[in-house]
C-alpha cells in the first residue's frame, strides 16, 4: 500500500507504451492499484490489510513485460475499493450517500445490490468500507476526475490499435480469490476466461486461449462464475473487429493471500503468461490474421 495525499499530485493511472506497436493487443489492469488517498483511509472503518482485500494485487506486474513485445498496457494506481472502472459510470447505492443521487444514476443494478457499484460499499466478505455516508459530490468527483479520463484513454488505445491493425484485442487482466470453486464441482480453476457468453470476443481467440493454458497444465473455466464486467461487455464488439477477453487468475498461483506478498510462484506464472501471450500472437499457429477473425 502506498498512501498519497490525493490524485491531483499523484497519477491515478498511467499507460505503459511500447516504442513501436507490433501487436493488435491492448492490456488493461483496472483493479491492481495500490495508491490509497489519505482522506479515503480516514473515512474507512477498515485497517490497511482489510481494505486491500479487493485488490487484484500485482496483476500489473505479472503483465508489464507486454510492452517489450510491442503492446500498450493501461494500469490503475487508484484502488478498486476507491473507484471501480469495471462498472457503469454511475452505478451508485443511494444508501451510501447523504443527499439524493442524480436521476441518471443506476441504483438498481445487481452489482449495486451486492455492494460493489462504481463506488463500492464493501470489500472481501461483506466488510463495510465507510464509517458514515458520503457526500454525493465525492462520488461525482471521483467519476469525473478519474473514471471518465481512464475510459477515454482506454478507448483511444483501442481505436489506435484498430486503425493500425484492422482489429483490436483487449485483454482485461484480473485476479480472483483462491476460494472460488469450479462451477462443475471440480477443483478450483487456475484461470477463468470471460467473453460474456460468446458476445464480446472471437471464439477463435477464446478457444486458443483455453488450449494454450491447458497445455501448460492449468485448469481453466469459461464464463463461470466470471463472464466479464462492464469493460468486457462495453468494449467487446466482434462484428466491428473489437474483441474483449477477461482473464481471471487464481491468486494462490503467485501470492500469499493472507500477507498479500508474492511467493515463489510469481516468476513461473509470469513466464507462463509470457508464453501464453506469444501463443495468442499466433507464434506457431498464425491464428490471428485479420482475415481469419473476420471470416467467423
Amino acid at each position: 500500500m502506498k498512501v498519497v495525499s490525493g490524485f491531483e499530485d499523484s497519477p491515478a493511472f498511467d499507460v505503459l507504451t511500447p516504442t513501436r506497436r507490433q501487436l493488435p493487443f491492448v492490456f488493461n489492469s483496472p483493479h491492481s492499484g495500490r495508491s490509497y488517498p489519505s482522506s479515503f483511509i480516514s473515512a474507512s472503518r477498515l485497517d490497511a490489510a482489510a481494505i486491500r482485500r479487493s485488490e487484484d494485487a500485482y496483476v500489473d506486474e505479472l503483465f508489464e513485460w507486454v510492452v517489450s513485445l510491442g503492446a500498450p498496457m493501461i494500469r490503475a494506481h487508484f484502488p478498486r475499493a476507491y473507484l471501480d472502472v469495471n462498472r457503469e459510470p454511475y452505478e451508485l447505492d443511494p444508501k451510501m450517500f447523504e443527499e439524493r443521487l442524480p436521476p441518471y444514476a443506476n441504483v438498481r443494478s445487481i452489482r449495486v445490490a451486492g455492494g460493489l457499484g462504481t463506488i463500492a460499499r464493501i470489500v472481501g466478505e461483506s466488510q463495510e468500507i465507510y464509517r458514515k455516508r458520503l457526500p454525493v459530490n465525492e462520488a461525482i468527483s471521483r467519476i469525473e476526475s478519474i473514471y471518465k479520463p481512464y475510459h477515454r484513454t482506454l478507448r483511444r488505445l483501442l481505436a489506435e490499435t484498430h486503425v493500425s491493425f484492422g482489429y483490436a484485442i483487449l485483454v482485461d487482466c484480473h485476479s480472483m480469490p483462491s476460494t472460488i470453486r469450479n462451477p462443475d464441482g471440480g477443483p478450483r480453476p487456475d484461470f477463468i476466461l470471460g467473453d460474456r457468453y460468446g458476445t464480446s470476443c472471437s471464439a477463435v481467440l477464446v478457444e486458443a486461449a483455453m488450449e494454450s493454458l491447458r497445455a501448460m497444465g492449468y485448469t481453466v473455466s469459461r464464463n463461470k462464475p466470471y463472464a466479464g464486467g462492464f469493460i468486457t461487455e462495453h468494449y467487446g464488439r466482434p462484428a466491428k473487429g473489437l474483441h474483449a477477453l477477461q482473464l481471471e487468475i487464481n491468486r494462490a498461483l503467485y501470492m500469499d493471500e493472507g500477507s498479500l506478498k508474492q511467493h515463489d510462484g510469481f516468476t513461473a506464472l509470469s513466464r507462463d503468461l509470457h508464453e501464453f501471450v506469444k501463443d495468442l500472437m499466433g507464434i506457431g499457429g498464425n491464428i490471428f490474421e485479420a482475415g481469419a477473425i473476420a471470416a467467423e
